[in-house]
């Protein structure tokens, strides 16, 4: 983004091994003026309020315990006419809760979103839905290509994580695969605006 368009990116994670990760590789192409990356958590974000005019997400708000809270932050930070852009694995509006229960186990949370309770969320807040692009057949063919990637990968793996970390993200991946098969999970990339 900050090559193909000049703008100013803010990261925002709470991850204290990705962050400085994050800061060195920036730090190496020149980026440390363009991107500005910030501890903290997308449930409480620390930026001033209508300070923003695109938030970007992939793939992170199903990790939140409080997703409501999240889109209010976005809508708080958010300036008059922003854009939110996100993706995010959900269940499907017709999906039996119990057949997820071991996605919920493995990412420790009791539910997933669905497109319909965002957008009841979202709607409600004062944005306005842009466009919603259903992906959900790109599910399981995603997770598929990660867990190929993470068996070709076994030994190099085990050099950073150890062998029951990469058995358990394989048997993750693998009720991902299934939930997507199954027409239990959907995806998308979903586009609000605040109004």
């Amino acid at each position: 983004m900050v090559q193909a368009y000049g703008c100013q990116v803010g990261c925002l994670n709470l991850s204290e091994v990705q962050n400085p990760r994050n800061r060195e590789l920036n730090r190496s192409q020149g980026f440390t003026l363009s991107i500005n990356v910030v501890d903290g958590s997308f449930e409480a974000i620390p930026l001033p309020d209508e300070s923003v005019d695109v938030v970007w997400s992939q793939d992170a708000i199903l990790h939140s315990g409080n997703r409501k809270k999240v889109f209010e932050e976005v809508h708080r930070v958010l300036a008059k006419g922003g854009q939110l852009i996100f993706t995010d694995p959900m269940q499907s509006e017709t999906c039996p809760l119990e057949v997820l229960q071991p996605i919920f186990n493995r990412i420790h949370l009791d539910s997933l979103g669905s497109i319909q309770y965002y957008k009841e969320i979202l709607l409600g807040l004062g944005f306005k839905e842009v466009q919603i692009v259903d992906y959900s057949n790109q599910l399981s063919k995603h997770y598929s290509r990660v867990l190929k990637e993470v068996e070709e990968n076994h030994w190099t793996l085990t050099r950073v994580c150890s062998e029951e970390y990469i058995q358990r993200m394989k048997t993750g991946l693998q009720h991902w695969i299934d939930g997507g098969l199954a027409g239990h999970l959907t995806w998308g990339i979903l586009h609000f605006q605040k109004t």
